[in-house]
């Protein structure tokens, strides 16, 4: 038996649930559950049943870069360039959920469905299924976009949002980098992926090669190409500044004057040829030289009284001069700078050098001086070419050899012997000279030395963009399973894609006032989960009721809702 007991406490009546029962020939309370006041049952009913289980879903970062892929009609814009289907997703809404998934968690075509279906992005794609984003389907779509498609979707994409975010042109930075990939050696379906020198250390692998043209101004991909893997920057230098041009010139029409722009790139593509073609194509540029190409620049002590210091904040602890050189046919700017950042770094790194070096032919002496001595006998008796080869592998980094000498001869009994010293005259000198010095190159002959020095150093725009494509937790490169240049072509267009969507959403954070790391954005974002509770169904009812929640958020992140128009932390009813 089961009844409803109150229990008056101080003057207030609380009202319990409890069950009866028989026990040893007298009845006895089973169990009883407290029930609180009446204005608690009232509440308690108000509110509704308790809900029977709960569904949570990725909803922060999906919605903040859906928004981003609206602003930009990117399903419409791909669709206007591609034969769309009849049935089912379009090649625009294939092409847009790619490059969703590379912005917020890259994975293969075979799992991008268990990850979308955990998502929000289900209630915009309802047409999405299992079934519609099984591998094959996407490579099906993918295979509908040619080479010319990818130029034509991209140069669509980005004139729209240089007009509508109105980006700033004034400084744009170039560079090149690969990505290694495990495709076989004896796979002939492909071109692009070829040995080449891997930056990440990866040249047994087969790669390909990106290049990159990116603003200044909130870090967007401007233009892109990827071609083989095995190409180094310098000769890809004059074909990607051609293209970079032509480009360039159709975004601002036919009848517009250029805007006015400056590019900045590294030392890896310099060459004669190239200075003449940055000459022919007139552009402004800033670079750089190596110290070696201008000795009597490199060799200027850094006591030297033509040193002027830097006076801007952003440049403290550097301090540079300038001079005219004639380089490729041109006079140029030239401006010695030194930085006692750079030189701190530089040193430290010398001293690891040196101590490793010096280890290395101490312990080769040792062994020499072994074998002499007849402790070691077994093994391939050393040779005086073998070791001076050895020397030489020791100190191939960089300035070794300038510190240290060394000297190998055969000993009267055949055996090499090894002598080595510290040039210390010649390290002091690499300390008041090379260490801490950078030689900047540009034609922008009315700009102030630190003007020059800045554009430079944004430099590190595009080698951060390079890391965050790289990075494998948050990187959007990773993986790549395709092995045809088409589908790699592809792949390319939505990974540069997704890097832009990310751009715009941190440039808007940025221009909002809120300080934040791009990883820390994404990771607040991230955060911000939809919880769905299932609730019990009412009798004749087939419509289950759901009741939708945002997980709790901190301050910073309900200020990101505010400043990317996602709404607010309401519960909505279903």
């Amino acid at each position: 038996m089961e009844r409803l007991e109150t229990k008056i406490v101080h003057g207030n009546t609380y009202y319990y649930y409890s069950k009866w029962a028989r026990k040893d020939g007298r009845c006895r309370r089973i169990w009883q559950k407290y029930l609180g006041k009446l204005e608690d049952i009232v509440q308690a009913i108000e509110a509704g049943p308790a809900p029977i289980c709960a569904e949570v879903f990725q909803w922060g970062l999906p919605e903040a870069l859906w928004k981003e892929a609206q602003r930009a009609q990117l399903v419409e814009l791909v669709d206007h360039h591609c034969r769309k289907r009849k049935q089912s997703l379009s090649v625009g809404q294939y092409l847009t959920i790619a490059a969703l998934n590379r912005a917020i968690c890259p994975k293969s075509k075979r799992s991008i469905w268990e990850w979308f279906s955990q998502t929000s992005l289900r209630r915009h794609l309802p047409e999405a299924s299992e079934k519609a984003l099984s591998s094959q389907r996407f490579w099906d779509h993918m295979d509908r976009i040619d080479r010319d498609g990818t130029a034509n979707i991209w140069k669509a994409l980005l004139r729209d949002t240089i007009a509508r975010e109105q980006i700033d042109l004034s400084s744009i930075s170039y560079d090149g980098t690969n990505f290694y990939t495990v495709i076989d050696t004896f796979n002939l379906r492909c071109e692009l992926p070829q040995r080449g020198k891997n930056k990440q250390g990866r040249n047994n692998l087969r790669q390909v090669s990106y290049a990159l043209f990116c603003t200044a101004d909130g870090h967007l991909p401007l233009f892109y190409d990827v071609y083989e893997g095995q190409r180094n920057d310098a000769k890809q230098f004059p074909p990607m500044l051609r293209r970079f041009k032509a480009v360039f010139r159709e975004l601002a029409g036919p009848q517009a004057d250029l805007p006015e722009t400056t590019l900045v790139f590294d030392k890896g593509n310099n060459s004669e040829d190239n200075w003449r073609l940055i000459d022919e194509l007139q552009l402004k540029f800033v670079g750089s030289v190596k110290l070696d190409q201008h000795k009597d620049l490199a060799t200027v002590l850094h006591g030297d009284s033509r040193y002027t210091p830097c006076t801007t904040t952003d440049l403290e602890g550097t301090k540079a001069f300038r001079v005219k050189r004639k380089v490729a046919g041109q006079e140029r700017v030239l401006v010695v700078t030194y930085n006692q950042n750079l030189f701190d770094a530089q040193w430290k790194t010398v001293q690891t050098d040196l101590a490793k070096s010096l280890e290395k032919l101490a312990a080769l002496r040792q062994r020499l001086e072994d074998r002499a001595a007849g402790l070691v006998k077994g093994g391939r008796a050393p040779t005086v070419a073998s070791v001076d080869k050895q020397c030489k592998e020791f100190r191939s980094r960089q300035h070794m050899k300038r510190v240290i000498s060394t000297h190998v001869r055969a000993g009267d009994d055949g055996i090499p012997r090894l002598e080595y010293s510290l040039d210390g005259p010649a390290l002091e000198t690499l300390s008041k000279t090379l260490l801490g010095k950078t030689i900047l190159i540009s034609n922008r002959e009315s700009w102030k030395d630190e003007r020059i020095i800045r554009a430079y150093r944004s430099q590190y725009i595009i080698e951060n963009v390079f890391k965050e494509m790289k990075d494998r937790d948050t990187g959007m490169w990773w993986p790549l399973n395709h092995w045809t240049d088409s589908k790699i072509r592809v792949h390319a267009l939505y990974c540069t894609i997704a890097l832009l969507l990310r751009a715009l959403m941190y440039r808007r954070v940025c221009q909002s006032g809120v300080k934040v790391s791009l990883l820390r954005l994404l990771t607040e974002l991230d955060g911000i989960r939809e919880v769905i509770n299932i609730l019990p169904g009412k009798r004749g009812k087939k419509v289950t009721p759901r009741r939708t929640v945002l997980t709790k958020m901190s301050e910073l992140q309900q200020r990101l809702l505010d400043i990317l128009e996602m709404g607010g932390r309401e519960a909505t009813l279903g």
